[in-house]
């Protein structure tokens, strides 16, 4: 996060009082949008931790998803260089474009992890919304047991295809053990970035 002295080395001047903020999301990376802060929106957004930019349309604060209910969690701030554009890293409760995808910059493939966060939003989606076609619905249906029964068998299958060298059910069964995986976590209401969280807390 921004420490005091990062605040007061910001070139307000040199953006004409509106800086440039990029905002990722802070599990996948993926780039959702682009906005401008003034000094009061980043007074804001440091406050209420939600992100607030300056609408230069409406000409005030404008906090994502005040409307919507979108909001974008702040998790980090930080500032490039030239003390004249800033990085935000958050957690967006639901699309960010307000056209109804998940990035406005609707062509970017994002990066590898950017799908996982994908398939979790999903599984969320099924836990709140369950759908009686859907398998991981019936999943969180079955109970935890169930789910952690099927986290273990597809642990023994990543194993299996590991020692007997078979590359394709390596990848097939590293596919159901992630995904079971998600949706156990979800299950057990165990948020996967908290499971990053303390992956990265490791490795300091």
């Amino acid at each position: 996060m921004l420490t005091e002295q990062q605040i007061a080395q910001l070139d307000w001047a040199k953006v004409d009082g509106l800086m440039p903020t990029i905002v990722q999301d802070a599990f996948s990376g993926k780039v959702l949008m682009l906005g401008y802060m003034n000094q009061q929106a980043l007074a804001k957004t440091l406050e209420i931790k939600q992100v607030t930019f300056f609408s230069r349309t409406k000409e005030r604060l404008w906090t994502k998803g005040e409307t919507s209910g979108d909001v974008l969690t702040l998790k980090d701030i930080s500032v490039d260089c030239d003390n004249d554009t800033l990085l935000i890293m958050a957690t967006p409760a639901g699309p960010t474009c307000h056209l109804g995808t998940v990035s406005c910059f609707k062509d970017s493939k994002g990066f590898d992890l950017d799908f996982i966060g994908h398939l979790n939003s999903v599984i969320d989606g099924r836990y709140k919304n369950p759908d009686e076609k859907s398998y991981t619905a019936s999943l969180f249906k079955s109970g935890v047991k169930r789910m952690a029964q099927k986290v273990g068998e597809e642990g023994v299958e990543v194993a299996l295809a590991a020692a007997t060298d078979d590359r394709d059910e390596l990848i097939n069964e590293s596919s159901d053990l992630l995904y079971h995986l998600l949706v156990l976590l979800r299950g057990k209401d165990v948020p996967l970035s908290e499971v990053m969280d303390n992956l990265r807390a490791r490795h300091k």
